[in-house]
């Protein structure tokens, strides 16, 4: 069978998943989207998609109506199966690899000898081993290249598994799919070739070939890497902010030395990867891992200092004006011009300013959602609502994320309010 016609299932499709899908339909491979919503199938298959992601939607319409790409509820036979689904964390920043296990066993009934199965889901080292142990449990009839029964040689495996990361940064995903190099590892090099062959087939980018465990650290260190740099910034905006000196300032300056790069720092770190990825680390080596677990946890902490400084500017307003006091928050997403509220600081910001009840109204500007999250949804006090209505009613503006249309504000519209800019885009 060409390499154009295999036909590859990608399980979970949320916001690796269906743009991977897409991809794939759109050189030529027949590729079949498995989600456990209906609603998320419905959506695909109707040529449309259910998440803000430039290009994205244009492609899946093209992919659907060329027969290339179509979506279900149930695992079908395939020649490869890319999985793609969440790896949260559990109590005590524990890795969740439910979502994986439960992937496992839908494939399980339809492996067939010859297949390829690859995890793209970003996962603590050894998941791959893992999810081999899990395949095998689930068919003792076909030999993997990693079983709990050392009696099976790995040339004797007839089912090949490999693990290549995402490395895709939101708002940029269709392009960067193609554009950016893939570290692709299996868990023998025979299982990495099978691997290659496929994201040769649209990666544009090398195709860099090592281990799987290797693979699977590589995505946890290119996160933990930014965490700690992230969480420098958010650091000495604090001592800054102590200090009274101005950070955006401060950085600025310090840039100018020709090795230094200090990133800007924020309400915190969201998003499912850099927020979550580092913890992986943590769990796999908690003595070791001095450095990244104190990067997290300063970041972590990020969002409990916003909200102080809120509730320092709400007291302010409500004794200048001796009345109830309504605060803006402009931005629920973990970063600029997407929809992904995964994991995202300024949501947690905006839920603990009502849980604590810091104002009379809190009116929630969020241009990518068309309806409150889960934690503000009933709440009588909180309403989702356009820029303009909520710079004219509010005492105290909160930007948290520096969505596009947030940086066209007049800034002569801010100068009877108390204004707390957690981004530095309106200084």
């Amino acid at each position: 069978m060409s390499l154009h016609k295999s036909k590859v299932s990608v399980i979970g499709l949320g916001y690796i998943g269906l743009p991977t899908a897409a991809v794939l339909a759109s050189v030529g491979h027949d590729v079949v989207g498995v989600d456990v919503s209906q609603r998320v199938v419905d959506v695909v298959n109707r040529g449309e998609v259910h998440i803000v992601e430039p290009d994205l939607d244009g492609l899946v319409r093209g992919a659907v109506i060329a027969g290339r790409l179509r979506a279900v509820t149930q695992v079908e036979p395939s020649d490869t199966f890319i999985i793609a689904v969440p790896t949260p964390f559990k109590n005590a920043n524990q890795p969740d690899l439910a979502y994986v296990e439960a992937a496992a066993c839908a494939i399980a009934p339809q492996l067939r000898e010859g297949n390829l199965v690859i995890l793209e889901s970003t996962s603590p080292v050894g998941t791959t081993e893992k999810l081999a142990t899990w395949l095998a449990r689930e068919r003792p009839d076909l030999r993997f290249p990693c079983r709990s029964d050392s009696s099976v040689s790995v040339t004797a495996a007839n089912v090949s598994l490999a693990y290549c990361p995402e490395r895709v940064l939101p708002g940029s995903i269709v392009l960067e799919l193609v554009r950016n190099d893939r570290v692709i590892g299996g868990l023998t090099p025979a299982c990495t070739e099978r691997a290659v062959q496929l994201y040769a087939s649209f990666v544009r980018g090398q195709c860099v070939k090592t281990d799987a465990r290797t693979a699977e650290m590589t995505k946890l260190t290119e996160n933990a890497f930014r965490d700690v740099n992230i969480a420098f910034a958010n650091e000495l905006s604090v001592i800054c902010d102590q200090l009274g000196i101005n950070v955006w300032n401060l950085i600025g300056l310090a840039n100018r030395h020709p090795r230094v790069n200090i990133l800007n720092p924020g309400p915190g770190v969201g998003g499912h990867c850099i927020a979550v990825d580092p913890w992986f680390i943590v769990d796999s080596a908690p003595e070791a891992a001095r450095l990244i677990r104190t990067a997290r946890q300063v970041n972590d902490d990020k969002p409990h200092w916003v909200v102080a400084k809120i509730e320092q500017a709400a007291s302010a307003a409500q004794a200048r004006t001796g009345r109830g006091v309504t605060i803006a928050c402009l931005g629920l997403a973990f970063k600029a011009n997407i929809d992904d509220l995964r994991e995202s600081p300024s949501l947690e910001i905006v839920k603990q300013v009502v849980a604590r009840q810091l104002a009379q109204r809190v009116l929630v500007v969020e241009p990518y959602i068309d309806e409150l999250p889960t934690g503000l949804v009933g709440r009588s006090e909180v309403e989702l609502t356009d820029t303009g209505q909520a710079l004219r009613d509010a005492d105290v503006v909160v930007l948290l994320v520096d969505h596009s249309q947030f940086m066209s504000v007049d800034r002569s519209s801010l100068a009877d309010k108390v204004v707390i800019d957690t981004r530095g885009s309106w200084r």
